[in-house]
């Protein structure tokens, strides 16, 4: 997963005609750390998405705009919209994560 660093990089990265999915997380984070653990084979199956991560901590006002309240969620964006949101209480397993993923392709 490629780090999002800026919002002007965030804003352009959602823009994308191609859907792209954005994680985001915190350091502290247990269940972001166990996300971590089984996502890399979730990336190469669902490889149609680009895959980006931002630091909630560094960037609330983008959080608190796209009502990711918990962490890890995970967003697809395409066009600059949010398509679907994958919020932290669902996102506990590796099959939690791809049927979210296959209803959204």
């Amino acid at each position: 997963m490629k780090e999002i660093t800026s919002i002007e990089q965030f804003n352009e990265i959602i823009g994308s005609e191609q859907p792209v999915v954005v994680k985001f997380y915190a350091g502290w984070c247990p269940d972001c750390t166990r996300m971590n653990m089984f996502i890399d084979p979730i990336i190469e199956e669902y490889s149609q998405f680009e895959w980006y991560e931002i630091n909630r901590d560094e960037f609330p006002e983008l959080a608190e705009k796209y009502q990711v309240m918990g962490i890890p969620s995970l967003l697809i964006y395409k066009n600059g919209e949010k398509q679907a949101h994958l919020h932290s209480a669902n996102a506990k397993t590796p099959e939690d994560v791809k049927e979210y993923l296959s209803a959204n392709v």
